[in-house]
């Protein structure tokens, strides 16, 4: 499936583009937008090898890994990841959005739109996420979605300089109903 173009009302899910490295760099670079994340906040550097990659991931025949723009106007203001498992009925979500728009449910949005993309657009059977214990919104934005609580993965990432748990959510796809409708470009 390329390109990846998939909007709701407010946001879109697309390939990420050379011209996105600044707005990623808004969005990876901040330290409070990454504080829950699993790496330290990026240079622009790190941001550009990111949108290479991504290109270069997108020219794959049989694609496992989905770095994507989360864009609103046009403009990144995110990013999303979803990653296909070894066993290819099953994927893992990421996400990240700019700190400034919080709190306003585009997290929402953004999680019903990989989890479409996921079920409708790659047929998977399972999403699952994880999150560091301390990151309630992102709880809160997976439980809205429909994704449930498996449990916590003890001393699952190392990250600055310590070991982190990881809380798990998931959700099946006959667990999964499709909420406001959205719509594809």
């Amino acid at each position: 499936m390329r390109p990846v173009e998939l909007s709701s009302d407010r946001l879109t899910l697309r390939e990420l583009r050379p011209t996105d490295v600044d707005d990623l760099l808004a969005v990876y670079g901040d330290p409070q937008a990454v504080r829950h994340l699993s790496f330290t906040p990026r240079t622009r550097e790190q941001c550009a090898a990111i949108v290479t990659a991504a290109a270069a991931d997108a020219e794959q025949e049989d694609r496992t890994v989905y770095m994507l723009a989360v864009a609103r106007q046009d403009r990144l203001v995110g990013s999303a990841r979803l990653g296909v498992d070894e066993r290819p009925h099953s994927a893992q979500i990421g996400f990240a959005l700019r700190p400034d728009l919080w709190g306003q449910g585009l997290g929402d949005e953004l999680v019903r739109l990989l989890l479409r993309f996921g079920f409708e657009g790659l047929g998977l059977k399972r999403i699952w996420g994880a999150r560091a214990p301390e990151n309630r919104a992102s709880e809160r934005v997976m439980l809205r979605a429909g994704m449930v609580e498996e449990g916590r993965i003890r001393r699952h990432l190392w990250t600055r300089d310590a070991w982190r748990d990881s809380i798990v959510h998931s959700i099946l796809d006959d667990e999964w109903t499709p909420h406001p409708p959205t719509r594809t470009l």
